[in-house]
């Protein structure tokens, strides 16, 4: 049966937050998302779900087998697209420091989160992008905002945060930069790119998601994060206060992962299929939230630099491997993502050139 529709002030669809203060029965419909209504079993039993590939990079790096760790990674992207990262170098007490500073600004007062609010045309900011009032909306509430270049911060997001969750995310974000720098470039050698073809991605855009899942009354029919691709070289997710609802999409079917406390979950995004050819593919992925504990969650995306181009790189094409997708600028890229909604991979599909079957 489907619930019937709630109204919503301007308040309650930009924080679910607020919504579920006042006793909440059902679910407004704007939030209602009309394809599970007659499915109760899409979704697997949670004891189904599958802990992802491990990656360790202490031994990737340093270990007495190189080679064999990085053929781990290799298999771990070509099979699942995603991976969780062990041994990363990131401190458990920055970890802790970072869950209970994001968790503090999630129990600020709405009037003080509205400071950061999404601006008219823009996709920065707190709050949810609506491109449409027919839009469904997703079940979470979040913070959206550049991390790099420093030049191109929004000066009223990060730098007009509180001083103790700037100066924790100002830490994190330096040392996962290292993290995802090193990760990109064990990817680029386990692809046999060419190092050149690879350093785009330095000094590259980066962005980052705060995202809170609020419980709901009905998570059967609420979606926290709708199924999609990212944009992304590559996404580094920190499942920060250690609950589960990710899902990815994998031989047909929708697979709840386990991720073990303090791994960083790495998964491949839109750009790297591109570059790599195809030879690693992004995976759809989603967000599922529950009906008794609130999941918060932190997203770093690694994009090659403003002003570059991507495409597939000239050291994995030849006449028998021809490109599977068109060449653009990251500028238009990046602009063009941004104008659409979350749908699968539609955007890499619009990428794919004649070589390419969908």
């Amino acid at each position: 049966m489907v619930p019937s529709e709630s109204a919503t002030t301007f308040e309650q669809v930009f924080s679910i937050q607020e919504l579920v203060k006042k006793p909440l029965t059902s679910v407004p419909q704007r939030y209602l998302q009309q394809q599970y209504y007659n499915e109760p079993s899409l979704f697997p039993d949670e004891t189904l779900s599958q802990a992802l590939p491990t990656i360790n990079l202490k031994k990737l790096i340093h270990g007495e087998d190189t080679e064999l760790e990085l053929e781990k990674l290799n298999s771990a992207c070509r099979d699942w697209g995603f991976f969780q990262l062990v041994e990363h170098g990131i401190s458990p007490l920055v970890l802790k420091t970072l869950k209970d500073e994001v968790e503090g600004f999630f129990m600020l007062p709405l009037e003080e989160k509205m400071k950061y609010k999404i601006r008219p045309g823009d996709v920065e900011g707190y709050g949810t992008v609506i491109r449409s009032k027919d839009k469904t909306l997703d079940w979470g509430d979040r913070l959206f905002f550049k991390t790099n270049p420093r030049s191109k911060r929004n000066p009223y997001l990060l730098p007009q945060l509180p001083s103790s969750l700037r100066s924790i995310l100002e830490l994190y974000i330096n040392e996962l930069q290292n993290v995802g720098m090193r990760v990109v470039g064990l990817l680029g050698k386990a692809l046999k790119m060419e190092k050149r073809e690879v350093e785009v991605f330095e000094d590259g855009i980066q962005n980052m998601r705060m995202t809170y899942y609020p419980p709901c009354p009905q998570p059967d029919l609420v979606m926290g994060l709708s199924a999609h691709s990212d944009a992304s070289g590559i996404t580094i997710l920190n499942q920060i206060n250690g609950v589960n609802g990710l899902q990815i999409h994998k031989d047909g079917d929708w697979i709840p992962v386990n991720i073990t406390s303090d791994a960083l979950v790495v998964n491949i995004g839109d750009i790297l299929e591109i570059m790599s050819n195809g030879a690693y593919e992004s995976v759809k992925h989603r967000a599922t939230v529950n009906s008794e504990n609130e999941r918060i969650s932190i997203a770093m995306f690694f994009l090659p630099k403003f002003e570059s181009e991507i495409g597939p790189a000239v050291s994995l094409t030849n006449p028998e491997k021809p490109p599977l997708f068109r060449r653009t600028g990251v500028e238009k890229y990046v602009q063009d993502y941004f104008t659409r909604d979350l749908d699968g991979k539609s955007y890499l599909d619009h990428m794919r050139t004649n070589n390419a079957s969908i």
